[in-house]
């Protein structure tokens, strides 16, 4: 497997270990606690990356197969380059600026179960294989994908691996900062304090 998808896998390796060591104990009401009603919480912000990263799927399989054949949007566009560095720019954690998703990528708007932090990590190793499964003979900096939130989108598979990588940090991120308001419940930080007495 070449250097750039072991760097783009050991990323989402990474961050699923990350938010299990960070959420992995919370209970189910502080997972879905929002600090407002527009705000997520932080199981919202897991659902919402499954929800995402699962329409890349296809695409992955596709490529792992050998019969993806680039649409002729793909071969020809002159925007390719400028939407796949506008969205790794937009989504680098480092960037706490909201922006706006499609319908498909929200996430459930009732409340998630306590394993969605479980059902992260699960994700994240399915997409590890998916990645690994594709052939070391594609280029990814030359071959143009389409996105699977807008299909006039499209860009480089090495800017796909790249958005993949830096999207899990920034709702991580976002998450932590759900858990670090000074109103988040944490029935779960009592029961730590109460047990080492």
């Amino acid at each position: 497997m070449d250097d750039r998808r072991v760097q783009v896998t050991n990323a989402l390796r990474s961050i699923a270990h990350d938010a299990k060591a960070t959420f992995g104990l919370l209970s189910p009401e502080e997972l879905n606690w929002k600090p407002s009603p527009k705000s997520w919480s932080i199981a919202q912000c897991f659902d919402h990356l499954i929800t995402t990263h699962a329409l890349y799927f296809p695409m992955f399989e596709k490529l792992a197969r050998g019969d993806a054949k680039q649409s002729f949007w793909e071969s020809y566009s002159p925007l390719s380059g400028f939407f796949g560095r506008f969205l790794v720019k937009s989504l680098r954690p480092e960037n706490v600026k909201p922006m706006k998703t499609t319908a498909k990528a929200y996430p459930a708007s009732s409340e998630i179960g306590g394993d969605i932090i479980e059902r992260y990590v699960d994700h994240q190793n399915q997409m590890i294989e998916a990645i690994e499964r594709i052939p070391d003979d594609i280029d990814p900096s030359t071959r143009i994908v389409t996105s699977p939130l807008m299909s006039l989108v499209s860009y480089s598979l090495d800017d796909c691996y790249e958005i993949l990588a830096v999207h899990g940090p920034r709702h991580f991120n976002q998450a932590k900062r759900v858990m670090e308001n000074k109103a988040f419940p944490s029935p779960t930080a009592e029961t730590h304090k109460s047990e080492s007495l």
